[in-house]
């Protein structure tokens, strides 16, 4: 361990553990020199803050004593081998008054004490104290040497117990990350143009260090591309370690990420390592990074602009070499205009943005994918050979897609669990039909008599009117304008509440309407007003 390494820890405040080895140290001192009190103090730059005491009052663990105030305890550090003060020395005693036990405040009459070094360090001091005048003559400097060289093995024995410690828990936190980033047995699929120029820029910036801005609708696999960035990165052997955003309490976001002191705040029993931390040497995902609150979104600029962390509770910065990966699905910019997200630290993430497409977007990359979530299918439900028949195929590549690939996943999930339960037994392939998809149900998210009063479906199989005279995707977004128009209506215009009825993320509902033409930007945030006020 360097020098820095042990300025770093020595400071922090034991544990119970910790406590309990000092005053079992301080009670075998007391068993070599007989005395009244014994204390172990830690210097903290000018500052001495008791570790241990035995024999003097509790009330002593929670006073600091400034070197330059007591001259006693300057004249101690500055000593070789230690000291001892007459009885009739004329400076003031820090313990007067301090020794547990006694009926009134008495002054301490005979005190001695030493400094005391961890690893070449000056570490603090170890002080002997007796209400007796002369207790201390028949102690020889051998004994005091000896007792020294005691407490100084001791107190190298419990720093070396705290270094493992945190070493095993940084290895566990370490270890976990791995995990997390590697049992994830999902691949980016697809080799649509959108794909295939997202997989070229991906090979582009992986070799570098540049902070990623992964920008896309949700549920377009932004982590997926975040794990195939670290994959082929010279980082790929160290940790990749995502936090989510958007789940983090305002109040628990500073610890999370930059970790904390015990003792920080309430709760606070241990130090703990944040996620820049057990990041170092590798990547950090920032997913959701737009949820993130004004206050944190300034700790994370500093960090980003210097690559210190500096934890709540302490006034130490580490350095860290970590290379962040952020995804968002909000617009960014709106987000600035409106005072809610940082310009500075949008430019320091965005240094190499990269759109992942939505899987409107990616043409037949949907039976690809959709072939991937039935092999999963299949071994969790013990079918045999999940496929899909034609007439389901055409309709995975008709529909939009409001919620992507995380949309394509549970509407698989559940067409598979379906059709299985609808199987003979002794079947050679399990057929994945239409009405197992029941993506109009997907669609608008509401009941099958809703969906009847709102629009007049087709019987299954038949082609509706207005697929004769056009495409088959022209066919669909006339079937949705139509329904969403229809909710709209019963709705009186509320979007909320039709988003909300839909099964829709709020953002992705506005953005189908919109590219629908059933809603103008300008025109949103008086409708949504006038829902209000019904």
């Amino acid at each position: 361990m360097t020098t820095n390494d042990v300025s770093l820890t020595h400071a922090l405040p034991p544990s119970a553990a910790e406590a309990s080895r000092y005053r079992s140290l301080l009670a075998a001192a007391r068993g070599l020199v007989q005395c009244d009190a014994a204390a172990l103090l830690q210097l903290e730059g000018d500052v001495l803050r008791p570790m241990a005491v035995d024999g003097l009052s509790d009330e002593t663990l929670g006073r600091q004593f400034p070197v330059a105030a007591h001259p006693r305890f300057a004249r101690l550090l500055d000593s070789p081998r230690g000291l001892r003060f007459a009885h009739d020395c004329g400076l003031p005693d820090p313990y007067d008054g301090l020794i547990a036990g006694q009926p009134g405040i008495l002054p301490v009459h005979d005190c001695m004490g030493a400094p005391l070094r961890l690893r070449g360090i000056p570490w603090g001091l170890l002080t002997l104290d007796a209400l007796e005048p002369h207790t201390f003559d028949a102690v020889s400097p051998a004994q005091v040497e000896a007792l020294v060289a005691l407490v100084e093995a001791g107190v190298e024995a419990v720093q070396t117990i705290r270094e493992m410690e945190a070493r095993a828990a940084r290895e566990q936190a370490v270890a976990h990350a791995l995990r997390a980033g590697r049992g994830a047995p999902r691949e980016l699929l697809g080799s649509s143009a959108a794909m295939k120029q997202l997989y070229s820029e991906i090979e582009t910036v992986a070799v570098s260090d540049l902070t990623v801005l992964l920008l896309g609708e949700t549920g377009v696999g932004k982590d997926l591309v975040a794990q195939r960035l670290h994959a082929r990165s010279r980082r790929s052997e160290q940790p990749l370690v995502q936090v989510n955003c958007a789940a983090l309490p305002e109040a628990l976001a500073d610890s999370e990420l930059f970790g904390h002191k015990r003792g920080a705040f309430t709760g606070a029993m241990h130090d703990r390592d944040g996620k820049f931390e057990i990041a170092d040497g590798g990547t950090l995902f920032l997913d959701e990074v737009g949820e993130l609150p004004l206050s944190v979104q300034a700790k994370l600029l500093r960090v980003l602009q210097s690559g210190e962390v500096q934890r709540p509770g302490s006034d130490r910065t580490l350095k860290v070499d970590v290379r962040v990966i952020a995804a968002t699905n909000r617009d960014l910019p709106a987000a600035i205009a409106q005072g809610r997200f940082r310009a500075d630290l949008y430019h320091r993430l965005s240094v190499y943005p990269l759109v992942v497409a939505p899987l409107r977007e990616r043409g037949r990359d949907v039976l690809a994918l959709a072939g991937g979530f039935l092999e999963e299918n299949q071994h969790r439900l013990g079918a045999r050979n999940l496929r899909l028949s034609p007439a389901s195929k055409s309709a995975l590549l008709a529909h939009v897609w409001p919620g992507n690939v995380r949309e394509l996943e549970h509407v698989i999930s559940r067409a598979s669990l379906r059709a299985v339960r609808e199987q003979p037994r002794g079947a050679r392939w399990t057929a994945i039909e239409p009405r197992h998809l029941a993506l109009e149900s997907s669609v608008v998210g509401a009941p099958a008599d809703l969906r009847r009063k709102a629009v007049s479906l087709p019987a299954e199989g038949q082609v509706p009117p207005v697929a004769v005279r056009s495409t088959l995707r022209e066919a669909t977004l006339a079937f949705q304008r139509a329904w969403l128009d229809e909710m709209l209506t019963r709705h009186q215009g509320h979007l909320a509440n039709a988003a909300r009825e839909a099964g829709m993320d709020r953002s992705n509902f506005h953005r189908t309407l919109r590219k629908l033409g059933l809603l103008q930007a300008d025109d949103a945030d008086a409708r949504n007003q006038s829902g209000a006020n019904l």
